[in-house]
């Protein structure tokens, strides 16, 4: 089992950047496919972006949002520029030992607790 927590929320202006990062623990982020999603007050999580052998968005955020891993310290990070009011939410981490559809929160095994993002315009 691995266990994530993510930080780095916070309230920026639009245009503004935030680094969201996921820290894992109790395996490594190598063995899984690492995924991040956000969930806007009233509406269904949606996938933002993915990583495993190389980096994979959806398409409201390429360009804007950059996914990384650092082995050695066994953290996802989310580089989130440009924001608008529409990234908005809970940002959670979430890994799986396998996908098929990155966009589809079911297909992943384990959540950490999600961070707040909230842009004002």
């Amino acid at each position: 089992q691995v266990q994530l927590a993510e930080s780095g929320g916070g309230q920026v202006q639009a245009g503004g950047s935030l680094r969201l990062s996921c820290a894992a623990s109790g395996r490594t982020v190598n063995d899984y496919y690492m995924g991040w999603f956000r969930q806007a007050p009233g509406k269904e999580r949606e996938f933002v972006a993915g990583i495993h052998y190389s980096p994979y968005y959806t398409d409201s955020v390429k360009g804007r949002f950059s996914i990384s891993r650092d082995n050695a310290k066994n953290t996802v990070y989310l580089q989130l520029n440009s924001l608008k009011p529409d990234d908005m939410g809970v940002y959670y981490c979430a890994a799986s030992p396998s996908v098929r559809h990155w966009h589809t929160p079911g297909e992943y095994d384990y959540w950490g607790q999600g961070t707040q993002v909230t842009v004002s315009s």
